[in-house]
Order: C-alpha cells, then structure tokens, then sequence
C-alpha cells in the first residue's frame, strides 16, 4: 500500500450553526456547496477538505493540559499574530506551543482542537 495524499478529515460537532461560524468565519475555510444526507457542511483548505458531521454528542475529553498533545487538526497560516488577534477579539482560548516554535492552539465550539501554525 502507498497512500499518497491526505483527502479530508471528519469532524464531529453538535452546534452546526456554530461551527460553520468558526471554520467558515473565523478560520476563513471556503465552504463547498454540496447537498448531503445528513446534516453537516464541508469545507475546502487547497487540495483537502474538512468535513463536519452534526452529532448528537462530542467526545471531547482532552487529557493532557498542553493541548497540541491531543487529538488536534493543523492549519498553516500566513501571519500567526494576525490569527492570534483574530481569535482573541473574538473570544476565543489560545495556547502557545509547548514547543516554542511559531504556532497555537485553539478550540472549535465543540471542544476540538485546531493548531495554526506560520507557514
């Protein structure tokens, strides 16, 4: 077997109206236009997707206090103190990489956590 490239991750989410607000405003995804079967909405980054699945509950029980050693999904973004502000003016909890390198951690409504790190 030989895989060759990363197609999309499924993300559960119980608020659908909230997390298309995070992925689609706050992140900035540009959302595909696509009828589904269930309720959920799907999301482009370049060549991937992300997709979120309306569920009626999130398993979100993150064990370890630095975040980036969860069970996390990673961006690259252009300017990481532009996102940074971005997620404070709105609200949002960040953690700064254990790591020291230029990137943070942060939490979709549901409890999911998000890396966005400089490209």
């Amino acid at each position: 077997m030989q895989i060759t490239q990363s197609l999309h991750t499924a993300i559960l989410v119980t608020n659908l109206e909230q997390s298309e607000h995070f992925y689609g405003k706050i992140l900035g995804l540009s959302k595909i236009n696509r009828a589904l079967k269930y309720p959920g909405a799907w999301y482009q980054v370049g060549e991937y997707q992300i997709h979120l699945i309306v569920a009626s509950s999130v398993p979100t029980e993150n064990p370890n206090e630095k975040w980036g050693r969860n069970p996390h999904i990673a961006f690259s973004v252009a300017d990481l103190d532009v996102a940074k502000q971005e997620l404070v003016n709105q609200n949002y909890l960040i953690q700064a990489s254990a790591s020291g390198r230029a990137a943070l951690f942060t939490q979709d409504p549901d409890g999911n956590i998000v890396e966005l790190s400089q490209a």
